[in-house]
């Protein structure tokens, strides 16, 4: 199983409060059969509005894998499509002020660590990814702090999901994959269930 307890790289910061799963996969393209190609498509509209003055657009952010956010981050409809395009796109840690239950909860089955932070700090490390791109932003699960550049501040998550990462246990496929005599061995034993 997957431990994933440090994420380091390069940080893209995205303003504003209560961007919602529509604005982060709009509708139309929830149609897919999966979820391929849903990282080129990431805040389609937004990005058409902004013609490339989108941070996902900005030459300076490309290859970035933390993101760092502002409040209520993925409100709206539960679509998990929403976190799959982030994850797509290349992102692997979301730092913000805070996230929408279920969003965060479809990042946590999909490997994607969302940390908490106060709207200071996030305006802070927003600040500097802005005035250098370059600075590896760094995302500690098990130090609980993040750092970038010479900025270093605290995160917070909810025990039971940092544990899961921490430990590998967040990969709910991953794990029944590893125990599959187990699985086979309880399987054998129902009496309702019979192999072909």
């Amino acid at each position: 199983m997957s431990q994933i307890q440090q994420i380091a790289g390069r940080g893209i910061p995205l303003k504003g409060n209560d961007i919602d799963t529509d604005r982060i996969i709009p509708a139309r393209f929830l149609r897919c059969v999966t979820f391929d190609g849903l990282g080129e498509q990431v805040f389609a509209d937004d990005r058409q509005q902004t013609h490339g003055e989108h941070p996902f657009d900005q030459e300076r952010y490309q290859g970035a894998n933390i993101l760092v956010v502002n409040a209520n981050f993925g409100c709206g409809s539960s679509r998990e499509h929403a976190p799959q395009a982030i994850a797509r796109w290349g992102v692997q840690a979301i730092i913000g002020e805070s996230f929408a239950e279920i969003f965060f909860g479809n990042c946590v089955s999909i490997g994607v660590p969302c940390v908490t932070v106060s709207p200071e700090d996030a305006t802070k490390l927003q600040a500097a990814i802005e005035a250098d791109p370059s600075a590896e932003v760094s995302v500690s699960l098990e130090s609980m702090q993040a750092t970038c550049g010479d900025l270093t501040i605290s995160i917070a998550m909810p025990e039971g999901a940092r544990q899961s990462f921490i430990e590998g246990l967040w990969d709910s496929c991953g794990q029944l994959v590893d125990r599959i005599a187990a699985v086979r061995a309880t399987a054998a034993k129902l009496p309702y269930l019979t192999w072909a």
